[in-house]
């Protein structure tokens, strides 16, 4: 049997239940990216996410894929490898979406020496192969441009690259990478019911008269936060604990921009932690991320005032012109469900991944536990590589060098790309078509289409954003509330004064529902 052909209908009460080859079961990094690699493999892929693309941790982190310097400190040698060498990959894969970024590490008395500075350096430049990022280096902060925004006393550092990205719209790109291959995504579609049953697993998508059932070879659980939540689901028909995780909140505040140049910086704090500087938006300053253990809801993560102070503490301490509290401009928080190796500090818990493959009854379910951003994509492999005893035959993996939507530049890279666009449309505003440019790629034309110039985008909504836009990012993307706009598909929240933002969000509701 070809891959995929299995899809069809089973007979369920009522109605006719559609058979999938995988049910993937949340609209993050990890299962987005579960699902594109799925999809385009052959298989027949449904997608449910209870809310909308990225918005919980995925859309909360510090908008890095990086290696982890930190984690050499806790001896994580293979996580920091594999991380290291998805740096290139998917600064190939997304050039729009990510770039690389210089960071800046200052040198503080008193805590990790400068040759152990050094030496960590050596093997974050040396455990992976680099193409396109450069290498570490020893930084005179007195002759050094990034040195100008620090306090006199630091005199002496280091620098390295890592790479910036847009970590929301790397969701819905795998999202969209999905749909192409075949798959179905539903947002704002919770999964009501879970069962195994003759070898698969019956579902339930949605609640009351709009309820839908369907039925699925496989499952994959990467609902992050919410996975022992899933995984309780198929209590009724599993006798298996469900996965146990340690669910860490991190917090970050945005303040008006700190410096001048294009570096980042990464900051040591007296509690060994460290804390990074990011220019963000162009006009503002991204600090974070704390480490705090939750138990919450997800749903409610919110920077509290001790973590809004913590940070403000630390950009204090290095900072020659230190933002206030009243500087903080928006705040964000989102819960990291890392595994529960037993590690005392929240802070020395590992990133790393890990999956629990229950195959009770003869019908599979991966859980999906921890990960990050920048190792999505191997995830997803290693996670297709546990199920594929129980898949149909299907494809080799692809995704490691196909371009994800929009990254398809050519082999000049994002610059080039870019200058032949303005070239082809002079009279458009070069600030307002890059902002495009950065956030669809290649599939800007299909915004843009026959605009000459920003008014053809039709009203101006606020913060740069367009009517135009705003159906783009409902027909295109899956946006259904202003939020999934303002916050996750762009930042144009950030762009109006905080009294201004309800009155924003009226109108690109009225967009998103017709007007």
């Amino acid at each position: 049997m070809a891959a995929g052909a299995a899809a069809g209908t089973a007979s369920g009460p009522g109605m006719a239940e559609k058979l999938y080859d995988l049910v993937v079961i949340g609209g993050g990094i990890n299962g987005t990216g579960i699902a594109a690699d799925a999809a385009g493999r052959g298989l027949s892929v449904l997608l449910a996410e209870a809310d909308d693309l990225a918005s919980a941790t995925s859309s909360a982190s510090s908008k890095l894929i990086h290696g982890g310097l930190r984690y050499l400190e806790q001896y994580e040698f293979r996580l920091v490898r594999e991380a290291l060498s998805e740096r290139e990959t998917l600064l190939a894969k997304a050039p729009h979406l990510i770039w690389p970024l210089r960071f800046v590490l200052p040198h503080v008395e008193g805590m990790r020496p400068r040759i152990l500075l050094r030496a960590g350096l050596f093997l974050y430049d040396h455990l992976a192969r680099r193409r396109q990022l450069g290498a570490s280096r020893a930084v005179d902060l007195t002759r050094d441009p990034a040195g100008a925004a620090l306090r006199a006393e630091y005199r002496h550092g280091f620098s390295y690259y890592d790479c910036w990205v847009d970590d929301a719209r790397l969701v819905v790109a795998n999202a969209l990478a999905a749909k192409m291959g075949g798959a179905e995504i539903l947002t704002r579609t919770p999964v009501t019911g879970l069962a195994a049953k003759d070898g698969r697993w019956a579902l339930t998508l949605g609640r009351g008269a709009s309820a839908r059932p369907l039925s699925s070879r496989a499952v994959v659980n990467a609902a992050g936060p919410w996975v022992s939540a899933v995984a309780g689901l198929a209590a009724a028909t599993r006798n298996v604990p469900p996965p146990k995780l340690r669910l860490v909140k991190g917090s970050h505040i945005v303040v008006p921009r700190l410096e001048e140049h294009q570096d980042a910086y990464i900051f040591q704090n007296d509690d060994g932690r460290v804390v990074f500087a990011l220019p963000f938006e162009t006009q503002f300053t991204l600090i974070g991320t704390t480490d705090v253990a939750t138990t919450g809801d997800p749903r409610n993560a919110t920077a509290s005032d001790d973590e809004i102070n913590y940070l403000l503490a630390v950009a204090r301490r290095f900072f020659r012109r230190p933002p206030q509290k009243s500087d903080v401009v928006w705040t964000f928080a989102g819960v990291r469900p890392l595994d529960d190796d037993g590690t005392e500090s929240v802070s020395a818990v590992s990133r790393d991944y890990r999956f629990e493959l229950d195959t009770g009854s003869g019908a599979p379910i991966l859980h999906v536990i921890g990960g990050k951003v920048t190792t999505y994509r191997r995830l997803a492999e290693a996670a297709l590589t546990e199920l594929a005893p129980h898949l149909p035959p299907c494809r080799p993996p692809w995704t490691e060098t196909a371009p994800l939507p929009g990254g398809d530049l050519g082999p000049a890279g994002f610059d080039t790309w870019f200058t032949d666009l303005c070239a082809r449309r002079p009279r458009f505003d070069r600030q307002a078509l890059l902002r495009l440019a950065r956030r669809y790629g290649t599939r800007v034309n299909n915004l843009l289409q026959d605009a000459r110039v920003v008014d053809d985008l039709g009203p101006h909504l606020g913060g740069g954003l367009s009517a135009r836009e705003v159906r783009f990012l409902r027909d295109e993307e899956w946006a259904r509330e202003p939020a999934d706009v303002l916050w996750r598909r762009t930042k144009t929240g950030l762009h109006v004064p905080t009294n201004e933002r309800m009155a924003l969000a009226e109108r690109v509701a009225g967009v998103i529902n017709g007007g």
